[in-house]
């Protein structure tokens, strides 16, 4: 198996750096992630997320994952995605994603960057 040249996800909280649509993923949603033996998995919940889950693997810098979530109106839908880890020149990991609904139409790009040490205390829920 490839030896990923950025560390180990698990433990870090990582944010998106742009609202999605409206309903969706956003700012305000916290991702947990976890990785052991080229699994990958996460929690996360946060602005009209109530609560979400992802899954996958990891080979070297790419994930590859499936993810589901509640939204606040009840909904429920799932996707898939493949993200490349990258480091940034501060030291903080960066998720950059390409994404694709499978219980619904829609797809696209995103990023999610690890949330500074300091700024842990500040995980918003709502």
């Amino acid at each position: 198996m490839h030896r990923p040249s950025v560390r180990s996800l698990d433990g870090l909280v990582l944010a998106p750096v742009a609202d999605q649509a409206p309903g969706q993923v956003g700012t305000r949603t916290r991702f947990t992630y976890h990785e052991k033996d080229g699994e990958v998995w996460a929690e996360y919940a946060g602005g009209d997320v109530v609560r979400g889950h992802l899954v996958g693997t990891r080979e070297g810098d790419r994930l590859d994952f499936r993810y589901v979530q509640l939204k606040r109106d009840g909904t429920t839908s799932s996707g898939h995605c493949v993200s490349t880890v990258v480091e940034l020149a501060d030291g903080r990991v960066r998720l950059e994603e390409t994404w694709e609904w499978e219980s619904q139409n829609g797809s696209g790009t995103s990023f999610v960057e690890q949330i500074p040490s300091g700024l842990m205390s500040s995980t918003p829920t709502d």
